[in-house]
């Protein structure tokens, strides 16, 4: 398996671009992008499970049943929620790629992100769309741009792997997300394609699978958003014989799938609104890999033990505390914690319990830039990872005047 260039256009297929609609008044970088598949996909998605939701997600919902999609229409700068029009204005976005693309109705997908119940003006988006669909081509920096809202950089992966028959194929993906992140699926929006051949249910099972281990373990401020999805399209032009069960080559795409999830997961927690530091957790040894899961997201959810890792304070306390609370069936009497960077690695507990350590040095290892925090629960094979970011006094700057 290979990292290729390319993003969400390398896989074969696919064309994308962004635009300035101006959806948001002070916006000045593109907030409209389009990814189109050169014939139909089987596609699948995951979707937020906060209850409030918004109409872009019912409409792609909708429109997913039957398992196809070509193309997706994504805003920023207005989530479409909690409007009285909402659905209608979803509706029409979708329809507009159908007047500018040919493509049916019911074959776009459609996702908003931005401000919740502010009307979205789909006029802007209308008046935008023939510029957005004459400039489609393979660089997709554009439309990785266009769906940003606090993100400080665009989030792009693409991998290109090998299937036992012979044939390459790619998947690749972009991402945005910054703030309002935790770890209820799907937590920010992220698309992904791939030119393999593959089943629409496995798609969807797949997809569910790995995002379990990778967007779903990413938290930034314990906020669920409302509009997050993650989606994939496969238009099987790759020409494998498609893949209808387990296997080699299922496992082979399960794997790539993992990586560029994995990646997109990694730079998401890194860019958390305010960050300075990525947090990865690795839970080992609990009684099973749910318990692994919980504890490590209950860890990297802590706002006390984030705000201790923007100080540089190896104060292990907190994450106790937080695996106590967490919901995580544990022994708490073997419990071992240490920390480990680019600076070194310094145990701080064993058994549930301190032991001596160098203050100075914990704080060296804490000073850089991605932080893992390695906690021993037992001696089973289970393990979990979960990605998540320090929390700043830039935390709270950024959101107390993002809606105006």
């Amino acid at each position: 398996m290979n990292k290729i260039n390319g993003g969400v256009c390398a896989a074969k297929g696919f064309t994308t671009n962004g635009v300035l609609c101006r959806i948001k008044p002070s916006r000045t970088t593109p907030d409209l992008a389009l990814i189109v598949s050169e014939t139909p996909a089987n596609a699948a998605a995951v979707y937020t499970q906060n209850l409030v939701q918004g109409a872009p997600i019912t409409v792609t919902r909708q429109h997913l049943q039957n398992g196809r999609a070509q193309a997706v229409i994504v805003n920023s700068g207005n989530a479409n929620t909690c409007n009285a029009n909402g659905i209608a204005v979803a509706q029409r976005m979708c329809a507009l790629v159908t007047e500018h693309t040919g493509i049916a109705t019911e074959d776009v997908i459609v996702a908003s992100t931005g401000v919740i119940g502010q009307p979205l003006p789909v006029e802007k988006i209308e008046a935008g769309m023939a510029q957005l669909v004459a400039g489609m081509g393979h660089e997709n920096d554009k439309a990785a741009a266009a769906i940003m809202t606090t993100d400080t950089f665009p989030k792009e992966s693409a991998v290109a792997f090998t299937l036992p028959c012979g044939t390459v194929c790619r998947v690749g993906g972009m991402a945005k997300g910054s703030g309002m992140i935790h770890i209820n699926m799907a937590t920010m929006l992220a698309f992904i394609t791939t030119d393999i051949a593959i089943d629409a249910q496995l798609l969807a099972r797949v997809l569910k699978d790995c995002c379990d281990d990778t967007m779903n373990m990413v938290t930034v401020d314990g906020d669920t958003s409302t509009n997050d999805m993650c989606c994939v399209l496969a238009n099987g032009l790759a020409a494998n014989v498609e893949i209808t069960g387990e296997g080699a080559a299922l496992d082979a795409f399960r794997a790539a799938l993992m990586q560029v999830l994995t990646a997109l997961s990694r730079m998401l927690a890194r860019d958390g609104e305010g960050a300075t530091k990525l947090l990865i957790c690795r839970v080992t040894g609990a009684k099973t890999t749910q318990d692994c899961r919980i504890a490590a997201k209950g860890v990297i959810a802590s706002s006390l033990f984030k705000a201790a890792m923007f100080g540089r304070d190896a104060n292990w306390g907190r994450v106790l505390c937080a695996l106590g609370y967490s919901g995580a069936d544990l022994d708490v009497t073997r419990i071992g914690v240490r920390f480990s960077s680019a600076a070194g690695d310094i145990t701080v507990c064993e058994s549930g319990a301190g032991v001596p350590f160098c203050e100075d040095a914990a704080a060296k290892i804490l000073a850089e830039e991605e932080i893992t925090i390695h906690i021993a629960a037992g001696d089973s094979p289970h393990c979990a990872t979960a990605y998540g970011c320090d929390l700043t006094y830039d935390y709270v700057k950024i959101n107390g005047d993002y809606r105006t």
